[in-house]
């Protein structure tokens, strides 16, 4: 088995091997996955922050040894890039841009000088931060696939700015909802708790993270922050509700 590591700002997976197919996910600089599968011009890859699997073009692979792989895969709390765009600097000065929530290991495998500011899991730790990182994201457009300032999606976001809070998230809002624990109120939650919708069919299809005095915020159609109660999201540009509440979860 082979591994690699993110290289690059931001590297689309795809759910199958093609250009024009869906982006399930994104990884972003410094994050690492396995290569479980070679075709001529696509791998398969497994990512190791959570477990997703998809498919890169080869030409964006950066293959690194084993060894390297479980260095990074023993680190629970590396840096994170806190700038909205930094610059790591390679080789012969040439400049890398990265973004917000992007990791910076504590090994230094690529051999780049981040050129920026970072945030530090080891302190920068648990829920006590979990809506100020969120803030950092308001009006980033939604994009499915999404995990970047330049676009994300609603499970995107919340797996993200916990991510940058040294807290592992699942990367879909149905498969965050089975972590953590219910709770039966909305009075019983606490900013950085939570919230999940679900659609007609009963299946979870969205998630918000909890603040203060009956606010969310989320991903519809932008980062926003709107108004929630027992029945769900209100959303305060269209005065209607768009999302109906399911379940909150208290992850920490």
């Amino acid at each position: 088995m082979q591994y690699g590591i993110c290289h690059l700002s931001i590297i689309p997976v795809r759910l199958v091997a093609d250009e024009g197919s869906e982006m399930i996910t994104q990884l972003i600089y410094g994050e690492h996955y396995k290569i479980l599968e070679q075709r001529k011009h696509w791998s398969k890859v497994r990512l190791a922050f959570d477990r997703m699997e998809g498919w890169l073009q080869n030409i964006q692979i950066k293959e690194i040894e084993k060894e390297y792989y479980d260095i990074l895969d023993k680190d629970k709390n590396p840096s994170h890039a806190s700038q909205l765009v930094s610059y790591m600097e390679g080789k012969n000065s040439h400049f890398i841009p990265i973004l917000l929530g992007s990791t910076i290991p504590k090994i230094n495998i690529l051999g780049h000088t981040l050129e920026g500011e970072i945030i530090d899991t080891t302190t920068n730790h648990g829920k006590a931060n979990l809506v100020n990182t969120a803030l950092y994201y308001l009006n980033s457009p939604s994009l499915s696939g999404g995990r970047t300032p330049f676009g994300i999606d609603n499970a995107g976001f919340s797996q993200i700015v916990y991510k940058m809070n040294g807290i592992a998230l699942k990367r879909t809002s149905d498969q965050q909802a089975l972590q953590g624990d219910s709770l039966s109120f909305i009075e019983e939650s606490e900013p950085g708790d939570l919230a999940f919708f679900d659609d007609s069919d009963g299946k979870i299809n969205h998630v918000g993270i909890i603040m203060r005095d009956n606010y969310v915020i989320h991903v519809n159609g932008k980062v926003k922050i709107d108004r929630i109660d027992h029945t769900g999201i209100f959303d305060n540009e269209l005065r209607n509700y768009t999302h109906k509440l399911r379940v909150i979860k208290k992850i920490v």
